[in-house]
């Protein structure tokens, strides 16, 4: 005789940057392990994979989670863990000013995702128009590395350019040759790197802000941001 299977209960979301409805399913203790090991590793690539298949394991439907915006990825991580143990978090800080520890509560289902509606069009002249795109999971690493590689960040920024618009035709990029892509890339000028720059800075992400006072009665603001709130 084998032990009962446990069905486990389906709830619904939204994805923020598609709309596009979707069920999920609370992760199990088992997938739990997987990513607070990743965590504990600090190694950025076993994380990404472990919330990679964590997220894939959970979701009910066709969804490509390779191509999903980071701050999706985010969102549903977050609305996973909220069912999954508890949607209330308390947790410890230590105040930079006094080195007192802080007791804070985080209220999941009150993060919300700091969109700041800009437009994904970047004007390059008055022919030429770029359409970008937000970064997806999959290039998540390379944004990491990019941060301390100036060549890897240019690659990054040219990567989510989706498609060109000059006059009456549409290029999209993937239909390119990756050295077609370069040779463009390279002729745009600093202003528009400087707008890609730009859109990246504005991407919107989850954010939330807890107020708290400090012995020194000095109000301050804790911020967390994206997966934080799952490590907590």
């Amino acid at each position: 005789m084998s032990l009962p299977k446990i069905d486990a209960p389906l709830f619904d979301l939204t994805i923020p940057s598609t709309k596009k409805e979707v069920k999920f399913r609370p992760f199990t203790v088992k997938e739990e392990k997987v990513l607070l090991i990743a965590k504990e590793s600090k190694d950025i690539k076993q994380v990404i994979d472990s919330i990679k298949q964590i997220i894939n394991n959970c979701l009910i439907g066709d969804v490509d989670v390779e191509k999903l915006a980071l701050f999706d990825l985010e969102y549903l991580l977050l609305q996973i863990r909220a069912k999954s143990v508890d949607d209330i978090v308390d947790f410890t800080i230590r105040d930079p000013e006094t080195n007192e520890e802080i007791e804070l509560t985080l209220d999941i289902d009150k993060m919300k995702i700091e969109d700041t509606d800009q437009s994904k069009e970047i004007k390059v002249d008055d022919k030429v128009t770029l359409f970008m795109r937000y970064p997806s999971f999959s290039e998540l690493e390379k944004i990491v590395e990019a941060q301390t590689n100036q060549l890897l960040l240019f690659d990054v920024l040219i990567d989510c350019i989706d498609y060109v618009v000059s006059e009456d035709q549409i290029y999209y990029l993937r239909d390119f040759e990756q050295t077609e892509i370069i040779e463009f890339a390279e002729s745009l000028s600093p202003k528009t790197i400087e707008s890609i720059k730009k859109f990246f800075e504005n991407i919107p992400k989850l954010r939330y802000d807890i107020p708290y006072r400090n012995s020194k009665g000095e109000d301050k603001i804790f911020v967390i941001e994206g997966t934080d709130s799952f490590f907590i």
